[in-house]
């Protein structure tokens, strides 16, 4: 699995983490103790600093749109004013023709976690400045939805593509697709599709394209008593998020009350738990006998395992580290 350190999402769950351990006060509960109220009623803090990321995005200029992007597929997404806006009616974007497109389109994709307004949150300002930005959430994240049997991240992609269509930009695109984690696998799908003539450069972030077999036990090893990288990546228990916090932030906090963590695993983890089981299951990089990993013929930058900017111009095989 790609790595998580040092992505938007993990930065997002370093702060959250540093805000909620304000006082060793808020120690857990004794299960003597607990009641049905205290134990599920308790005050979230999940609400609160979801809606702080809500207004981030809101104050970068986006809104909220769900498209239908084909008879299966609906697509929750942020998008700019400059976009249309879709039919209430039929989710089919209108022409926009009084607030044409002024800065180029970038379209940020999330990885695997909470939703994109926790993995974006601290970029999107300072990138609408100069893009038209475009912040999709995957199928089974948020609300995005499917009655399609496929899982894999090539399906992912092809969901981001009818979108693009769906948004008007099915001829030219847009300037830059940005993948974090597993959605650097949905980038790397999504330059393949659509080509450079859609796709103008791609910028792929902690996400290993090249994983083995071997790498996903070396990851498991690193998190320390994990039977799968499913157990890692979707925790189901306190324990669990343990592992994964300390593996994916860079500086974790010394104390992590009980009831935070159950707090996070239940507003940010229980959603479509099954259906992502699935779409980690139907990832096909690392598996020879389905997928080929070929060079991109966009100018693409991605990190290296040892963590430096690797750019690879297009139509060059060859590349230099920054």
């Amino acid at each position: 699995m790609p790595s998580y350190a040092q992505t938007p999402a993990a930065q997002v769950a370093e702060r959250t983490y540093r805000f909620t351990n304000f006082s060793r006060r808020n120690q857990q509960i004794p299960e003597s103790q607990q009641t049905p109220f205290n134990r599920e009623m308790g005050i979230s803090l999940i609400p609160i600093i979801e809606a702080f990321a809500r207004r981030a995005f809101s104050a970068a200029g986006l809104r909220q749109e769900t498209i239908a992007v084909d008879h299966e597929t609906s697509i929750r997404c942020w998008l700019p004013s400059s976009l249309p806006r879709s039919d209430t009616q039929n989710s089919i974007p209108k022409p926009n023709s009084s607030n044409p497109i002024s800065n180029p389109p970038l379209l940020l994709i999330h990885g695997f976690g909470p939703a994109a307004t926790w993995q974006w949150r601290s970029q999107v300002r300072s990138l609408a400045r100069h893009f038209d930005l475009i912040v999709p959430e995957l199928v089974f994240f948020g609300e995005s939805t499917t009655r399609s049997p496929e899982r894999s991240e090539k399906f992912q992609a092809a969901a981001m593509a009818a979108l693009l269509s769906a948004l008007g930009l099915q001829n030219d695109g847009v300037a830059a697709v940005v993948g974090t984690s597993y959605g650097g696998f949905v980038a790397y799908h999504l330059a393949r599709i659509l080509g450079e003539g859609r796709i103008g450069k791609v910028v792929i972030a902690s996400s290993d394209l090249g994983k083995r077999e071997e790498d996903d036990v070396k990851l498991m090893d690193r998190a320390g008593g994990v039977e799968s990288v499913t157990d890692l990546m979707l925790p189901r228990s306190t324990a669990s998020l343990r592992k994964l916090i300390r593996l994916a932030v860079r500086r974790p906090p010394p104390f992590m009350p009980e009831f935070v963590l159950r707090d996070v695993l239940r507003n940010l983890f229980k959603d479509n738990l099954e259906l992502k089981m699935e779409l980690l299951k139907g990832i096909t990089l690392g598996q020879k006998d389905v997928f080929q990993l070929t060079p991109l013929p966009q100018e693409t930058w991605r990190e290296s395992k040892t963590g430096n900017i690797e750019e690879h111009r297009a139509h060059s095989s060859s590349g230099r580290s920054k």
